[in-house]
């Protein structure tokens, strides 16, 4: 089985997120950035299918050379090979269509790519990808085995979760539950000396719409003071809670 997990390059939750240009570019300076969460849940899966079924594994990211040290890393961690896109990242609706090249390319069974990225939170790729590929497609992924052509995936819907049988090629959208916190990988002294040898393929992007633009951003509103109440004085807190904060 051939698989390809898609890289979002993201800020680190830490960070400290500030705006250029009168708010309409995003300031990297100072920011550290890493693996999108939601993708390294899906890579963390995708080597577990290495290690038991002899997997190929490769990763790939739209982006500029900036991104090289967050691929380095999906690579320092067990991938077999990667490939970036030579592109600014601007679009969801392009991101896709320059992935759906990849897999086109590369003639991948099993794509997985993170339900949605944690800095614009567009939740739009790996749909838009399983539309241009004529993949089927499991969304808000938190289970998968595979046996032969076969793909048994567990979901995440309103109030309960569903499982369901379908078959490769496919695309799923993963998240937290696809594995466990714990089970996510480390580059050990090793994988990032092996990672130095490995293949990062450099591709140029082919020519596609990107039919969205960012006008300009906005920070969440600063938050108010607060007020502190005795313990005892529970008819102030509630009359406070009630007229004031509105939350009851």
């Amino acid at each position: 089985m051939k698989i390809l997990v898609c890289i979002s390059n993201v800020p680190d939750t830490t960070s400290k997120i500030n705006f250029t240009e009168g708010d309409t570019k995003f300031d990297t300076n100072g920011v550290q950035f890493v693996i999108n969460p939601n993708d390294e849940f899906g890579l963390t899966r995708a080597m577990w299918f290495k290690e038991k079924q002899g997997a190929t594994v490769h990763v790939a990211t739209v982006g500029g050379a900036q991104t090289e040290p967050t691929i380095r890393k999906a690579l320092a961690i067990g991938a077999d090979e990667a490939i970036r896109v030579n592109a600014e990242p601007k679009d969801g609706f392009y991101v896709a269509q320059q992935l759906a090249e990849v897999v086109k390319n590369g003639g991948y069974e099993l794509v997985i790519a993170g339900r949605e990225s944690i800095d614009y939170n567009g939740g739009m790729v790996p749909g838009i990808l399983a539309t241009l590929l004529d993949m089927n497609f499991v969304n808000m992924c938190i289970g998968l085995e595979i046996d032969g052509t076969t793909a048994t995936a567990i979901r995440e819907i309103d109030g309960g979760k569903e499982k369901l049988s379908t078959s490769l090629p496919l695309v799923i959208g993963g998240q937290k539950g696809l594995v466990e916190e714990s089970d996510l990988k480390i580059p050990n002294m090793r994988g990032i000396m092996m990672a130095r040898k490995k293949a990062l393929n450099v591709v140029e992007p082919i020519d596609a719409s990107q039919p969205t633009q960012d006008q300009k951003f906005d920070k969440p509103a600063a938050k108010g003071p607060v007020k502190l109440v005795d313990a005892g004085n529970v008819g102030e807190l509630v009359e406070l809670l009630h007229n004031e904060a509105k939350v009851i």
